[in-house]
């Protein structure tokens, strides 16, 4: 596993410091694999914000690749290692709205009406939901002013965990203009296991939204499978496109409150 550490004395000057609250961060696989940078920034992000921050030793995937395509019992097996492992948190944050989704919304239906589980699941969040509407942070005032950009929601976070417009309200708070896109709703096609089985359709599915973006000059999500199949798109396509984990671009904002300390 990747060090997710950071020098979080320096970082804790917006918010008091509050270390009754801990925070169990968990990477999920795809962010571990192919973007540990932003687990580190969601990690700064959660500190600055004033709590304590752990990620798990025993993490393990949520279970959601084995539960989508038919697997429930070793989805379950999978989603509650990963729960007991994060149960000492005070809130479980995910980089992540499809691990998210997993372990909040799917999860519960797979356990016994009367799991102590239901309580610990109860407790997961995305990050970008839990920063805006939990904690309540807010990036420096312009940190972002003129930056043209464009949101993706993931469908997990779009339709099970309802945290549409929480990338919007603090890039916006950040000074950053967030353009709007006819198609933000539709699916960027990756689906897991969805672009490997069904690849042309897949495809089809990201050209049809990267080709509809208005001019900008970032598109952020705050899913790394959305990351990677329209970065992925984009690179294969020689758009030249910027496009980002919402908690890397919101790292570079919070840098400016710590280049001022």
């Amino acid at each position: 596993m990747h060090s997710y550490s950071t020098r979080a004395p320096d970082i804790r000057h917006r918010y008091a410091y509050n270390p009754s609250m801990r925070i169990c961060l968990v990477p999920g696989c795809l962010a571990e694999t192919f973007y540990p940078q932003a687990i580190r920034d969601s990690r700064i992000l959660l500190e600055a914000s004033g709590a304590e921050v752990f990620v798990p030793p025993q993490v393990t995937c949520c279970g959601q690749p084995a539960w989508s395509n038919g697997h429930p019992a070793v989805g379950r097996e999978l989603a509650t290692a990963l729960l007991d492992a994060s149960a000492a948190g005070d809130y479980i944050v995910l980089p992540s709205g499809s691990c998210a989704a997993m372990l909040r919304v799917f999860t519960p239906p797979l356990l016994e009406t009367d799991s102590p589980r239901r309580q610990i699941s109860a407790k997961v969040h995305e990050l970008i939901e839990f920063l805006d509407t939990i904690v309540h942070y807010r990036p420096p005032t312009n940190s972002l002013a003129g930056r043209r950009i464009v949101v993706h929601h993931g469908c997990h976070a779009r339709r099970e965990l309802a945290a549409v417009g929480t990338v919007e309200h603090l890039l916006e708070a950040a000074g950053a203009t967030v353009l709007d896109w006819k198609l933000a709703a539709e699916c960027c096609g990756f689906g897991g296991s969805f672009a490997v089985n069904l690849p042309e359709v897949s495809v089809a599915m990201a050209d049809r939204k990267l080709d509809a973006l208005p001019q900008c000059d970032c598109v952020v999500t705050p899913d790394p499978g959305c990351l990677m199949q329209l970065a992925g798109r984009a690179e294969r396509r020689g758009l030249g496109l910027t496009i980002r984990h919402a908690a890397s671009l919101l790292r570079e904002a919070e840098q400016m409150r710590q280049n001022e300390h």
